[in-house]
């Protein structure tokens, strides 16, 4: 498998660290920067690269996933989701991080480097990749839903249960005078 990296200064040493833990695991490492450390650098500069070389190999048929890195991974997150066909997810524990493959089949984790250890980060990262979707019926449709959304605008409809005793919204603006 390859996985794609990027980050900003604040993940730097985790990036160099992921490097060789990868390596040392047998996947291939694509490293999209930044490649010393800057204090003023730009994290979309980086995340966006790492999460187009995951959207391009996948579109491809490629086995490849990607990990970005910040501070906190807030920012990393938003720019890795700006790329059609990626969806990343904010790792925090091991927990989340298998969530974010078991039920929403993201493609990029982000974790932020000023939150936890090298070990634990590592470790959310190792569950990450290994953590197959097992492609759930419930996951696959809320993913359409997304997909459909960020391709068309239109918002999925209200289920049935959802309209049941609702105001709807022209009565909601009525007043009584």
């Amino acid at each position: 498998m390859r996985v794609h990296l990027g980050s900003d200064h604040a993940g730097l040493e985790l990036k160099d660290h992921l490097i060789n833990w990868l390596v040392e695991h047998d996947y291939e490492v694509v490293d999209h920067g930044p490649f010393v450390y800057d204090a003023l650098d730009d994290y979309p500069v980086f995340c966006l690269r790492a999460a187009e070389g995951v959207a391009a190999e996948q579109a491809e048929g490629l086995d490849s996933l990607g990990v970005v890195i910040g501070g906190s991974g807030n920012g990393e997150q938003i720019a890795a989701n700006k790329v059609t066909g990626v969806r990343s997810a904010l790792a925090w524990s091991e927990e989340t991080a298998v969530l974010a493959r078991e039920h929403n089949n993201a493609n990029v984790l982000s974790v932020g480097g000023r939150m936890h250890s090298l070990e634990e980060m590592t470790r959310f990262v190792e569950v990450f990749l290994s953590t197959p979707f097992p492609g759930d019926e419930r996951h696959v449709r809320r993913i359409g839903q997304l997909s459909t959304y960020d391709a068309t605008g239109e918002l999925p409809p209200l289920p049935e249960s959802a309209l049941r005793g609702a105001v709807p919204a022209d009565a909601a603006d009525e007043t009584d005078a």
